[in-house]
């Protein structure tokens, strides 16, 4: 028998008339910090960043392929995986329907990386993605938008992310049984696994300059996950207890 609270209707109407007064003020709220990222200044990117793309190789400015605008979303894919993060994965599933509406309404969705190409190209075609996803092997890119660390900065503590600076929770000696087998999934270890951290920044392109206008790391990208909104408004919510998720073909049909 249920534990849940039973209500008439008028009682589940009285309570939802409540709930959608909440609601619509998160909604303003949301608009009104919408409107304060996009007020945010924007910071000229003087550095040369060069990309491995389907393409061939490619700047900054040309992963905008035309448009005024782009998002970069940092999935954990690092050199030595040999699969991307499950997690960044659940959030990519989402990007094929999107990133078609965002190009043609002068917005560019990339994903981008620090596995080779050939890594990127074969794990898209095994999920069936078509996406456009690049790859800064070899490059600062992911270092500088602090999505990724290197072994110095692992052993020493010295770590930006999420706009803290020192040991973050994610790089705990003794790191939750759930990390060591994401790792081992990705086919690394752990300390491989977690230098290489999930995000999203977004960029402008005006009079054939680049500049960075906004980045988001670890919860900030809770709105990306298609799965989740869908689950907040689910009887039982999110209902979870560890990591439930899984590449999308490995769950058991």
């Amino acid at each position: 028998m249920t534990k849940h609270t039973i209500g008439a209707r008028q009682d589940w109407l009285d309570a939802r008339l409540e709930l959608l007064a909440l609601e619509k003020e998160h909604t303003r709220r949301s608009d009104e910090l919408a409107q304060m990222r996009q007020s945010l200044p924007w910071v000229r990117v003087d550095k040369t960043y060069r990309f491995d793309t389907d393409a061939g190789s490619a700047t900054l400015a040309d992963l905008f392929q035309g448009r005024s605008q782009l998002l970069v979303y940092h999935f954990m894919f690092g050199p030595d995986y040999t699969a991307g993060c499950p997690s960044c994965s659940a959030i990519a599933d989402g990007f094929n329907g999107v990133a078609m509406h965002l190009a043609n309404h002068d917005v560019m969705l990339m994903a981008i990386s620090r596995a080779p190409l050939q890594k990127l190209q074969a794990y898209k075609k095994r999920l069936g993605w078509m996406f456009p996803w690049a790859s800064s092997a070899d490059g600062d890119f992911n270092f500088d938008f602090n999505v990724s660390i290197t072994e110095q900065q692992q052993r020493s503590g010295d770590v930006e992310y999420n706009y803290a600076r020192g040991t973050h929770p994610i790089d705990r000696q003794d790191p939750p049984q759930m990390v060591k087998d994401t790792a081992r999934g990705c086919g690394v270890d752990v300390p491989a696994f977690q230098r290489d951290r999930p995000g999203m920044s977004t960029f402008v392109l005006e009079d054939g300059v680049v500049y960075h206008t906004y980045s988001t790391y670890a919860r900030g990208l809770d709105g990306l996950w298609g799965m989740y909104q869908w689950l907040d408004r689910a009887p039982k919510g999110r209902n979870e207890q560890g990591m439930w998720w899984r590449r999308r073909d490995e769950y058991v049909r």
